[in-house]
């Protein structure tokens, strides 16, 4: 990581200053006209394969069939995210440079210290895509089997309860910082490198509870290893149909997500937002997409721009909290 600030170090001012640029230059009810008219870039701010790469050129392909230009994916991986992110935030704000934007794009915005742009003004979003609920997990043998249960032993061990994480600050880092603060409670974090590790630590029984997504954690409980005791969506997820939701326990407005966005740079105009806009929410309403979307686990969002700006910067804002809370920063 701090090979990369090295290396953003020189382009950091340029970025703040081609952002102002894009306000003085961007003219925010221009008419779409013949947009668009040549190829259109997403870029996803990760290396090839995964989810997120697989979003995006998911999208990719319905978008290109409802534009009638060639739409491509150009992987630009690195830096948390930030390597990607930058290069959309100081690209033409034109609608022919999208960025797949992911939950870190929210969390970056207050873990990194030194962030070369302004994620609240350098991005809006096009559309919400698609999300998933975080899971809740103990040990298939442990005595918990309820978020109440988790409580009472939190606050009986005052503060010696183990849990494990992907690394710090990643999302099941933070989404844990804001259930002790919901409940009031103490635990000590093993970060590992990755979720994979942490999720095998607590079905090995080496720590106490974990969260992370969903598939990944159910996977397990299909074997018989972990027990999922409760989910972060506002409602149960097909895919656990028999977990309850933290707002079902007890614990209210708890709602957290791994959710996927479409934004484009901040000054890009709002009709060339919307004629955008239309299309993802034409590719996400068609069976082909939609279903293949649900079959990876994803919930379908969707919606209007503005609603999802809405969305996005209350996300930022969550985050925040959950960074401020976890203590974790990076340089």
């Amino acid at each position: 990581m701090n090979l990369f600030s090295k290396l953003c170090t020189g382009v950091a001012a340029v970025g703040v200053m081609f952002g102002a640029g894009n306000l003085a230059h961007a003219d925010a009810s221009a008419d779409a006209g013949d947009f668009p008219n040549r190829p259109i870039t997403i870029v996803v701010p990760f290396p090839p394969g995964g989810t997120s790469d697989l979003m995006g050129r998911t999208m990719a392909k319905a978008l290109s069939q409802r534009l009638g230009v060639s739409v491509v994916v150009d992987n630009r991986g690195g830096g948390g995210t930030l390597i990607g992110s930058q290069h959309v935030a100081r690209s033409a704000p034109d609608g022919y440079t999208l960025l797949l934007a992911a939950t870190p794009h929210a969390i970056n915005a207050s873990m990194y210290k030194n962030i070369p742009y302004d994620t609240k003004k350098d991005f809006y979003t096009v559309a919400r895509l698609a999300e998933t609920p975080i899971l809740l997990a103990v040990n298939a043998n442990s005595k918990v089997k309820t978020v109440a249960d988790l409580t009472k032993e939190i606050k009986d061990q005052n503060g010696a309860v183990t849990y494990g994480s992907s690394g710090i600050g990643g999302s099941p880092h933070l989404t844990t910082a804001l259930f002790l603060k919901a409940i009031g409670g103490k635990a000590v974090h093993i970060p590992y490198r990755g979720s994979n590790p942490a999720v095998m630590d607590l079905a090995a029984g080496r720590t106490t509870f974990v969260f992370d997504t969903l598939y990944l954690i159910m996977s397990q409980v299909d074997t018989g290893k972990l027990r999922a005791i409760a989910q972060t969506g506002k409602e149960r997820h097909p895919r656990a149909p028999n977990v309850p939701t933290m707002i079902e326990q007890g614990i209210p407005d708890f709602v957290v997500s791994s959710w996927f966005t479409l934004v484009a740079p901040g000054a890009t105009p709002k009709s060339i937002i919307h004629k955008l806009n239309k299309a993802v929410n034409e590719a996400l309403s068609d069976p082909e997409t939609g279903n293949f979307l649900k079959q990876q686990g994803m919930i379908i969002t969707g919606g209007s721009a503005e609603d999802g700006q809405a969305v996005l910067l209350r996300e930022i804002d969550t985050w925040a909290e959950a960074v401020k809370l976890s203590g974790a920063s990076i340089e």
